[in-house]
């Protein structure tokens, strides 16, 4: 499992990063004297009454910050990546959203938000909630969107000084300026938020709140370091970043002189925090129900982990210590055990749920649903829909229920069938129902090669593998596909979507080995292997050579041809890929035998000569000069 702030644990092969000196870093954050009061004992004060937000309508939009969204991939019908510019940072972050319960049920409706923070080892490709614990299944029952932020190892969520490692950290502005009104105008997000963070995540989620009144109705911290100034603090929070991909404390906050580590001081800033519903959680760093022990009482062997968890639970103290004193009610659970670890998290995240749901004024439960006649028989075939989210309502038609895992589409004269996850995302980006694929007819099923999985419609179809994603398949251009054998025929699996042809009427669609085109004139063919890519060299169907008038064809010799508008690209083990053109040079080539003549295959493209033009073969070449062609 990843751990969060100064983990020792691996990342995912995915992702290779620096994994040196984890246990000189940890020795390095516990032998520094920490003066936040070690004899404390827990506080325990109770939270809030939330302080409900006005209604959605009466919200003034936040004004845009000039983000804008480069490119949105739907992972699954209720997982969305967005892509957005961010003029703070410089470059496209990436932010994935678990969308709200009744997304599909009420498309009208708004919903409040919750972030989910990552820790210090945050990835690159995915936050560590999503990665590491149940947070999607779990948030599937939960009328709220979850923002989950991906990447940032070692920001702590906030803006930096200065560059380091190729990163312009500015993420206090992204999350708290540049990415609400995109929420906001594009997804159906409130200005009622809560944030959760685990380790590094935890330490954000409440400065984030303090230091932005009013836009977080919630904060939690899950084992979070809650004082980054006390004595020797600064230098444990510098060795582990340096451990963390090799990042430097001083480009965050500049030297532990400078106020801007006050200024991201949770203890500091806990008087900021009224108003705000709090949770603080951690463990005790002793063995826990979620950890292997050692050998030695109370010890586990997440070694890192325990000192950890410890030095969480000790900042965690000093702050809630504080927040009594200010009069400023939290939730705080201090398990009796437990080490620096996503399991605990995972559970923390169950325990801290009724009290966001409070907080950003949704129902902690989902209410009451069942399903009946032919969506209860698919549900029941298709067990791994998991329980149902909504009532059954109705689409242009049909009708549709949504589940935990997918949804399951009805009508009358095809019956039920269940859609889900990437296929599920594709799907909804195509239209759904209303969409040109209508609903589906078989529910999702594995290829037979056991490599992908698709689900037929009455219009199409959607297929799925890990490596080329999900994609429908629809028209002309799949049943040529069809007649070709499907995934198992030359072509493999789609690797994109379906396209205009630019500039002339026609699409097109990449495959694994090739792509489809069709044109009225001349209906759907393929071009693949050696001689797309010389069909791609003369400018695809905007060339002299315009669009395929056949599939490829077998020739002698074990080569290939596609005939197309404007002339012929021939392939051949010994010669490679070329294309002759229409007309004498072709009709002369023709003359001779074509590839089986004398001549043989083509071994260049035409090219100038003086007062003409040449095109070479494995055994003569063929020149035109002044209209007339001659083969030598």
């Amino acid at each position: 499992m990843r751990v969060g702030l100064f983990s020792a644990e691996r990342q995912r092969a995915a992702v290779k990063r620096r994994r040196t000196g984890v246990l000189t870093s940890l020795a390095a954050a516990l032998v520094v004297p920490v003066a936040v009061g070690l004899t404390q004992t827990a506080t325990v004060s109770a939270a809030p009454v939330a302080a409900h937000a006005s209604p959605a309508a009466a919200q003034a939009p936040m004004p845009s910050a000039g983000a804008t969204v480069d490119h949105v991939d739907w992972l699954s019908e209720r997982r969305v990546a967005l892509w957005v510019n961010s003029p703070a940072m410089g470059v496209p972050i990436q932010v994935q959203l678990l969308l709200a319960r009744d997304w599909y049920l009420n498309p009208d409706e708004k919903f409040p938000a919750v972030y989910m923070l990552d820790g210090l080892r945050a990835q690159d490709n995915e936050n560590g909630w999503t990665l590491e614990t149940d947070a999607e299944q779990f948030f599937a029952d939960k009328n709220v969107n979850v923002v989950l932020p991906v990447g940032g190892e070692s920001s702590f969520y906030s803006d930096w000084l200065a560059q380091d490692n190729g990163q312009n950290y500015q993420w206090e502005t992204f999350l708290t300026k540049e990415l609400p009104p995109i929420l906001e105008s594009d997804w159906r997000t409130t200005q009622t938020r809560g944030v959760v963070g685990l380790s590094m995540g935890g330490t954000s989620a409440m400065f984030l709140a303090a230091r932005n009144p009013g836009f977080f109705n919630f904060a939690g911290s899950l084992s979070g370091i809650l004082t980054t100034t006390a004595l020797g603090m600064p230098q444990a929070v510098a060795y582990a970043m340096s451990d963390a991909g090799g990042f430097d404390a001083d480009k965050m906050w500049g030297r532990p002189s400078n106020p801007a580590w006050e200024e991201h001081d949770p203890y500091l800033l806990a008087d900021k925090l009224k108003g705000v519903s709090l949770y603080i959680s951690s463990g005790s760093g002793t063995t826990g129900p979620y950890d292997q022990a050692s050998g030695i009482p109370g010890v586990s062997t997440n070694y890192a982990g325990m000192g950890l968890e410890i030095l969480s639970r000790l900042t965690s103290q000093t702050f809630a210590t504080k927040l009594n004193k200010l009069g400023i009610p939290a939730q705080v659970n201090y398990r009796p055990s437990g080490t620096h670890s996503w399991p605990y998290w995972q559970f923390e995240l169950h325990q801290l749920w009724p009290q966001l749901a409070n907080a950003v004024n949704v129902e902690a439960n989902k209410p009451a649903c069942g399903t009946s006649g032919a969506i209860a028989d698919a549900a029941g075939a298709n067990s791994w829909v998991g329980a149902c989210l909504t009532p059954e309502y109705g689409v242009p038609g049909g009708t549709v229920q949504d589940f935990t895992n997918g949804r399951i589409f009805a009508k009358s004269d095809i019956g039920a069938n269940p859609v889900a996850g990437a296929i599920g995302g594709a799907y909804q980006v195509s239209g759904g129902p209303g969409g040109p694929l209508g609903f589906p007819t078989t529910p999702d099923l594995g290829a037979p090669d056991g490599r992908g999985r698709f689900n037929h419609f009455e219009k199409g179809s959607i297929y799925w593998t890990p490596q080329t994603g999900a994609h429908p398949v629809r028209g002309a251009i799949r049943d040529e596909w069809a007649n070709q054998g499907w995934e198992g025929g030359p072509l493999g699996y789609p690797v994109a979507d379906e396209i205009a042809t630019p500039g002339k009427e026609g699409a097109v669609q990449g495959f694994e080995i090739g792509g489809m085109y069709w044109s009225p004139a001349n209906g759907a063919h393929s071009v693949q292997g050696l001689i797309m890519d010389k069909y791609a060299e003369l400018g695809y169907e905007g060339g002299w050579l315009g669009f395929p008038k056949t599939n490829e064809v077998a020739v002698g010799a074990g080569g290939r041809f596609n005939e197309f508008e404007g002339g012929n690209i021939y392939w051949s083990p010994l010669s490679g890929a070329w294309a002759v053109e229409n007309g004498p040079i072709f009709d002369a080539w023709a003359s001779v035998g074509y590839e089986a003549g004398r001549l043989g295959f083509p071994i260049s493209d035409k090219f100038a000569i003086p007062g003409g033009v040449q095109q070479n073969f494995q055994f003569g070449n063929i020149t035109l000069i002044d209209g007339n062609a001659e083969v030598h």
